[in-house]
């Protein structure tokens, strides 16, 4: 029965994953008042009402593309991976090398964008950003055991992925990775990575 329900949360994760994959591909194409809810649903190869199942909008449908990457999946794959020593800002630090590919990055740069288009998606776009604190929160949780305060674990994830709005909003010069280097001023993603990290071992 248990492998049914698994089955089962699967197949609906799946379903909602290809409704919204299929919304943010029409938003990067025509804009979000160039597509409808039919238009993502033919895409999709689903009916309105399995739309409505899962989303009461288009713009929600194109935030959890984003919100559905941050599982915990990968929390758990990187909890196996640490060392005995590990800290903290280790457990974070691998997160975000498993979380921020450089397709995950290009695409949610692209969705940063269309927000700042776009005024209707802008609050999914906070969700989307709280979403991954929360996911990260969760990891950090589960790697202390009860060793650092909620509200340590909630300061150190707002910290690191705070970082990360001006990178996506243009605001900094950050090459994203598998970017080619066209402005001598840009600073490669890993190298920008390690120097914030540097800050919250060593201080400010």
């Amino acid at each position: 029965m248990n492998l049914k329900l698994t089955f089962r949360d699967k197949k609906k994760e799946a379903t909602g994953f290809a409704i919204a994959e299929a919304a943010f591909e029409l938003a990067l194409q025509h804009g979000m008042e160039g597509f409808i809810i039919d238009d993502v649903v033919q895409k999709a190869g689903f009916s309105r009402r399995t739309f409505a199942n899962y989303f009461s909008c288009k713009e929600e449908a194109v935030a959890e593309y984003f919100i559905g990457n941050a599982s915990k999946e990968d929390g758990n794959m990187l909890l196996e991976d640490l060392p005995a020593d590990a800290t903290p800002l280790d457990a974070l630090y691998n997160l975000l090398k498993l979380q921020f590919t450089s397709e995950f990055l290009r695409k949610l740069r692209q969705f940063v964008s269309l927000a700042n288009q776009y005024p209707s998606l802008e609050p999914y776009l906070l969700s989307v950003f709280r979403r991954l604190q929360i996911a990260a929160q969760e990891v950090l949780q589960q790697f202390s055991h009860g060793r650092y305060t909620d509200g340590y674990t909630h300061l150190l994830a707002g910290a690191v992925y705070g970082a990360f709005v001006p990178i996506l909003d243009g605001r900094l010069n950050v090459l994203l990775p598998g970017e080619v280097q066209e402005d001598s001023d840009a600073v490669p993603f890993d190298q920008y990575l390690n120097s914030m990290f540097a800050y919250l071992r060593n201080g400010f």
